[in-house]
């Protein structure tokens, strides 16, 4: 073949490129390790082919190159599928074993379905390239049909965990070792990695996230009951006997600075105490105390890993865990019943279900306002049956009563609790029609609500399924700036699920985010931004983003960004593109190397992450022209 400069040898340096980069991954520590390192070894068979071609000194022809083109797409598909799986959470892999084997088999068949077109009778390989090549290629083909062996043990081992209140301390230990999960700080690092999933990347857990925590408890508790006490330098522990122990910052509340018990993460990735930080959203803050930033949805992930390293600190240090919780807890008021008045609710009640319209519109009015005052108000309005008639009355013809409706709705939906009432009581289609015609307050507290419900994972299919999606994304484009923000939030936490995101793109959402992201005076760009990062994971979110023109606002904001909206801009340009040459040529053109070099060095670690992949990218482009 021409020597390294003619255009047909530019194909055969890629797939050189690529196998090199497989074979530099890390190995594979988790319940994926068997495919893993078999797609690994298998790929890295095929280098000698390519080796050998291009110290041919003869031209390859068309059909030649095409084959090699769809075997460098699967080469590429594989090695993504190999990065992606020692980037994400272990536990979801083992939960979803099924999901991940899926994704071996399809990376498989397409790295199967190239080699079988390409032509070995025309390529004159040597006899001894050419046996290898083939047993490599009867390798993939067995797998295409057959797949990969299960792990017995594995799979009885899972179903004990997920029967089993308490499993046997020979099922947690070989769980521990299969997942490479041994050490309080694999503990931390699938934490983070698991946290990533649920809040960053937006990945659609439906009903597995409960499991996941399960196991994710199961298995710190089983750690820590068997770390060896020596792990604890017994020089220090000598020394904290004399005197009283400094609490860790990292183990205090950002909000009451007192030692936590029950912790929590919020969407930003800060831990607070769960008391603490409930107040805070409580009060009507949607921000997050420590950064100011914009909270994209109120869910509280427990931070199982910081509860037992507390734990563990103060039976280390002889200080006894806080059996209440802090200062932040609401007080009662001298009395030991709740501190509301029942008598009051009842004849609020009574005049919603037997006044005038008059009378409806002002019990409304104050259930409105005794649901936003305290906790304790939330839970005496719901015992004593208000919702339903509260959702009765978002049909009212009376837009007052209506928006006091939808507001009390949405205060009493703050407490946990009352969210499965609400959805219960048939509220989601009447909360979208008042989303769709009320007022404009009631528009906005309307979709405020829907984002509180949304909370709950099942209540995301019965929103979307409900028509909120488009209704949403009129308010995004036509409301105030705060119904600006409440839709916007609303549709990101709708849009973790996958189906919403199909629903979001389909019903136009991609030009008024773009519009939105050039605007920086509208105050929108954070939340544009977030949705379209959630969005471009989907393959109709790709293609619709790519259609108007994002790349050079994009490198614009990875310039100039928020450390978030750096992050989230990068990862929309590494969906754009991963498979795309002409977005990566733009990219190039437009001066994309330099800013994503800073970024790799300075941005947060996801988006060190995508700048470095994304330069991989650029760096074969360059590459390419260049020949």
């Amino acid at each position: 073949m021409g020597p390294i400069g003619d255009p047909n040898n530019t194909v055969l340096t890629r797939l050189i490129q690529t196998i090199k980069e497989i074979s530099t991954l890390p190995e594979c520590k988790n319940t994926s390790k068997i495919m893993y390192s078999n797609l690994m070894r298998r790929v890295k068979l095929l280098s000698p082919l390519f080796e050998e071609l291009t110290e041919r000194d003869d031209e390859l022809g068309v059909a030649e190159i095409q084959a090699l083109e769809s075997l460098s797409v699967a080469l590429d598909s594989a090695k993504e599928l190999l990065q992606w799986v020692n980037e994400t959470s272990k536990l979801y892999q083992v939960v979803h074993r099924d999901i991940v084997s899926l994704k071996f088999l399809k990376t498989t068949e397409q790295i199967e379905e190239a080699l079988s077109k390409m032509p070995y009778n025309q390529l004159d390989l040597s006899e001894e390239v050419r046996e290898q090549i083939e047993l490599v290629h009867a390798q993939f083909r067995r797998l295409k049909w057959k797949g990969e062996c299960r792990d017995p043990q594995l799979e009885m081992d899972m179903a004990i965990m997920q029967e089993e209140a308490e499993p046997d301390a020979a099922v947690l230990r070989r769980l521990s070792d299969n997942l490479h999960l041994k050490t309080i700080d694999d503990l931390r690092k699938e934490s983070r990695a698991f946290h990533e999933m649920v809040v960053t990347t937006g990945a659609d857990l439906g009903n597995s996230f409960e499991t996941l925590t399960y196991l994710f408890k199961k298995l710190n508790d089983y750690l820590l009951s068997v770390i060896p006490e020596k792990d604890t330098c017994d020089v220090e522990k000598e020394t904290i006997k004399h005197r009283s122990p400094v609490i860790p910052d990292d183990f205090r509340c950002p909000i009451s600075l007192e030692l936590m018990k029950d912790p929590v993460i919020v969407s930003t990735g800060q831990t607070y105490e769960r008391s603490c930080i409930q107040k805070w959203l409580d009060a009507g803050h949607k921000t997050c105390p420590k950064t100011q930033q914009t909270l994209l949805h109120t869910a509280l992930t427990p931070n199982y890993v910081l509860k037992s390293l507390i734990t563990l600190w103060c039976e280390n240090n002889g200080v006894e865990l806080p059996k209440k919780q802090g200062n932040c807890r609401n007080k009662r008021s001298g009395s030991s019943s709740l501190d509301c008045d029942q008598a009051a609710i009842n004849e609020l009640l009574r005049k919603l279900k037997h006044g005038n319209i008059e009378e409806q519109r002002a019990a409304a009015g104050e259930l409105r306002l005794l649901a936003k005052r305290n906790a304790d108000n939330r839970v005496c309005i719901a015992e004593a049956g208000a919702i339903p008639l509260l959702v009765e009355l978002l049909s009212s013809p009376d837009s007052r009563a209506q928006e006091h409706a939808v507001t009390a709705l949405l205060n009493l939906s703050i407490h946990e609790t009352n969210k499965s009432i609400i959805v219960d009581a048939g509220a989601v289609s009447y909360i979208v029609e008042v989303l769709k015609y009320g007022s404009v307050e009631a528009r906005e507290n309307a979709a405020a609500t829907l984002f509180s419900l949304s909370v709950v994972d099942e209540n995301k299919v019965a929103i979307g399924a409900a028509g909120a999606i488009p209704a949403l994304i009129d308010l995004l484009c036509e409301g105030t700036p705060r119904g600006k923000k409440d839709a916007a939030t609303a549709i990101f936490n709708l849009s973790i699920y996958q189906g919403n995101k199909v629903r979001a793109v389909r019903a136009g959402i991609v030009p008024p985010l773009m519009g939105l992201l050039k605007d920086p005076g509208g105050g929108m760009v954070d939340e544009a931004l977030a949705i379209l990062a959630i969005l471009a994971s989907h393959p109709e979110g790709k293609i619709a983003i790519g259609q108007v023109e994002p790349i050079p606002i994009l490198l614009e904001i990875i310039r100039t960004g928020s450390p978030r909206n750096r992050e989230n801009a990068a990862a929309v340009l590494w969906s754009l593109c991963m498979g795309d040459a002409r977005h990566l040529t733009v990219a190039r053109k437009l001066g994309a190397g330099e800013v994503l070099r800073e970024l790799s060095e300075n941005g947060t670690d996801r988006a060190k992450r995508k700048a470095g992949s994304l330069l991989e990218l650029l760096q074969r482009v360059e590459s390419n022209s260049n020949q």
